[in-house]
């Protein structure tokens, strides 16, 4: 069941039982409570996913306000651990989102190894290209200029640069394509 279709049936559900009699139940109240089908336990654990992940995402910026980045870096952790109906396709976004600030906020503590295999491992996962998978491969770009930074006088520097535009290059591109798709609509 569609998601408007669970938010109809829940608010179908509160008029009814709130225009109920208390002795008998009629028959809105009747077809209104019927037992929820799979689609409609699917788009619950959905939202109740979703509402984590917000909830998470809004801890690590409350953390963020206030210096505390170790703190931030937990909160996104547990997005990661979220479970999601196996179906969702939001599931990739938000873990794709969460791995791109998860990687910024581990350069901005120069941790650029554990940042890298973070975003790594979303694009690894990639099963469909979107904003987020972008998001992820600019994310890719800013932990090689970091690198890149660290080393300075280092020949690899040049390396991690050439790697940095390459990840930005992938990036636009996608940005590019999702662009002429949505002009195609």
């Amino acid at each position: 069941m569609k998601k408007q279709h669970l938010l109809v049936w829940m608010i179908g559900l509160a008029f009814a039982s709130g225009c109920s009699s208390s002795t008998e139940p009629d028959k809105l109240t009747r077809s209104v409570t019927k037992t929820p089908d799979a689609d409609d336990v699917i788009d619950e654990q959905l939202m109740i996913a979703l509402g984590q992940a917000k909830n998470f995402h809004y801890k690590a910026k409350v953390y963020m306000s206030d210096g505390k980045v170790a703190e931030a870096i937990a909160a996104v952790r547990q997005i990661l651990s979220l479970r999601f109906p196996a179906t969702a396709p939001e599931a990739d976004d938000v873990r794709n989102d969460a791995r791109a600030l998860l990687g910024r906020l581990l350069v901005s503590q120069a941790q650029l190894d554990e940042a890298m295999r973070v975003v790594d491992e979303g694009l690894a996962a990639v099963t469909r290209e979107s904003f987020f998978v972008a998001n992820l491969y600019t994310v890719k770009g800013e932990i090689h200029f970091a690198r890149a930074t660290a080393l300075t006088t280092d020949p690899r520097a040049t390396e991690e640069k050439r790697a940095a535009i390459d990840a930005l290059e992938k990036s636009i591109k996608i940005n590019e394509a999702l662009q002429k798709q949505l002009e195609r609509q």
